[in-house]
């Protein structure tokens, strides 16, 4: 049973993996608008910074998932040995 867990453990870390990276795409755009702002020394746009804090908080929160995985994964190695 061990091995269908780790198995499940790793797929799930990919799926996780690949939306951050999607996510990562998509927050590029509003970081590229607080980027421009801060650099013409005007107020960046509310929208661009939700979106880029909104973004933000989710890729977090998935990375936070990933290292709980990998630490169930992890556990789990140790004891298969």
């Amino acid at each position: 049973m061990a091995v269908f867990e780790k198995l499940s453990i790793k797929r799930k870390i990919r799926m996780l993996s690949d939306r951050i990276l999607f996510m990562e795409k998509k927050r590029e755009r509003s970081q590229a608008a607080l980027v421009e702002a801060i650099i013409m020394g005007s107020t960046p746009h509310d929208e661009d910074v939700d979106y880029f804090n909104r973004y933000s908080s989710s890729i977090n929160e998935l990375r936070n998932e990933i290292h709980d995985l990998q630490k169930r994964l992890d556990e789990l190695s140790k004891k298969s040995k």
